[in-house]
């Protein structure tokens, strides 16, 4: 509960920072005050195109998470295994973990329409995050456990929840937090320059091109609330599955 309250106090703390900051500047179009971003949501959340840009955006977006989250662990499990994979991976692997967003989203709208653009980059930029963290779990998986397991003729799938995923799942966890939260950043961006229509992207854009400078910060709290809330949710339901696996 104490940590709780020192957490909100935090917020607090730097809502009045940007209160003040805001007060000061008196310049509406540059720097709106929470109080004005607060309202602006109230005025957007109870509408229908609202919700249908959030869930057009949503599904995109967590549908290249979710794509990416599955070829890097499987592309981390191969290069795990066998050390050729691990050298024809590493190429690829650090072409997508260096080349920026921008970059990925223009080549992309060569190859997918505007609809679908940020499933792809989210996708790409899911991929290298998950790969290298998994690979890393894998690597730190202790030998010797392995062999006293083949030793003493642990069958397999008591093996798979004993050894490898209690040894991996730390790493997996920090992937897809990590990456969940730079999807919805990479997706928003993809978004406004693809412009696909019903998007949050599209809101953005149109917000930049009329000065509507509070909705350009309420549409990004919006993000930052719908990203947390979705690695929040993703987390507790790979807690649960843990959970049942091991009961098995």
């Amino acid at each position: 509960m104490k940590k709780h309250v020192i957490s909100l106090l935090c917020v607090l703390f730097w809502l009045v920072i940007w209160q003040i900051g805001a007060m000061a500047l008196d310049q509406s179009i540059l720097l709106v005050t929470p109080v004005k971003v607060a309202v602006k949501l109230t005025e957007l959340i109870p509408s229908t195109d609202f919700w249908k840009s959030v869930l057009f955006s949503a599904g995109r977006i967590l549908a290249g998470f979710a794509l990416g989250l599955f070829t890097g662990t499987g592309l981390a499990v191969l290069s795990g295994k066998y050390g050729f994979m691990r050298r024809l991976f590493s190429p690829l692997i650090s072409v997508l973990k260096s080349v920026p967003v921008a970059s990925f989203t223009i080549l992309a709208l060569i190859w997918v329409s505007s609809k679908n653009l940020s499933v792809l980059v989210t996708f790409l930029i899911c991929v290298p995050i998950v790969y290298l963290n998994m690979l890393e779990g894998i690597d730190s998986l202790d030998p010797k456990l392995k062999e006293m397991a083949s030793i003493f003729g642990i069958p397999p799938w008591r093996r798979f929840v004993g050894i490898y995923l209690s040894q991996v799942l730390p790493y997996f966890r920090s992937a897809a937090g990590l990456a969940i939260g730079l999807c919805w950043k990479s997706g928003a961006a993809a978004e406004v320059i693809g412009i696909p229509d019903g998007s949050i992207g599209e809101k953005l854009y149109q917000a930049k091109i009329y000065l509507e400078t509070a909705d350009l910060f309420a549409w990004t709290v919006v993000i930052i609330f719908v990203s947390r809330l979705c690695e929040k949710a993703f987390m507790f339901a790979v807690k649960l599955l843990v959970n049942r696996v091991e009961r098995m």
